[in-house]
């Protein structure tokens, strides 16, 4: 199983914005579902946003409207352009790509996941 590569974190004040992206090595990223994770201190791992092989989108509540995820796959790479960024939106963000959508949301690969990116937003 290939693991994603995760970049763009970074310190940022709150109503500020970053763009996260996701390299995913290998063969058949065209084909691939692929979803953002967060995990806040002391907290568990949440769903983000996922987006088809297709190019449907789902957003979690918490960021409809404030987050983007969008792909392009001549270059294996999904990106998370966050905007008017919230201290809530404090965590280390994960990329898992090869899962599945099921009932309406997106399952992860459970062998396919990237290393993280810390996201800090300064109120």
């Amino acid at each position: 199983q290939v693991q994603p590569v995760e970049s763009g974190g970074g310190l940022v004040q709150a109503g500020g914005s970053l763009r996260l992206s996701c390299a995913v090595p290998g063969n058949g990223f065209s084909r691939k579902n692929v979803g953002w994770y967060r995990q806040p201190p002391g907290k568990q791992r949440e769903l983000v946003a996922a987006i088809f092989w297709g190019g449907t989108a789902k957003y979690a509540d918490s960021v409809k409207e404030r987050f983007i995820i969008s792909r392009d796959n001549a270059k294996n790479t999904v990106y998370l352009q966050m905007n008017s960024l919230k201290a809530e939106d404090t965590a280390v963000y994960y990329c898992n790509a090869g899962g599945i959508f099921n009932t309406g949301t997106y399952v992860p690969n459970s062998r396919s996941w990237g290393q993280g990116t810390q996201v800090t937003v300064s109120s």
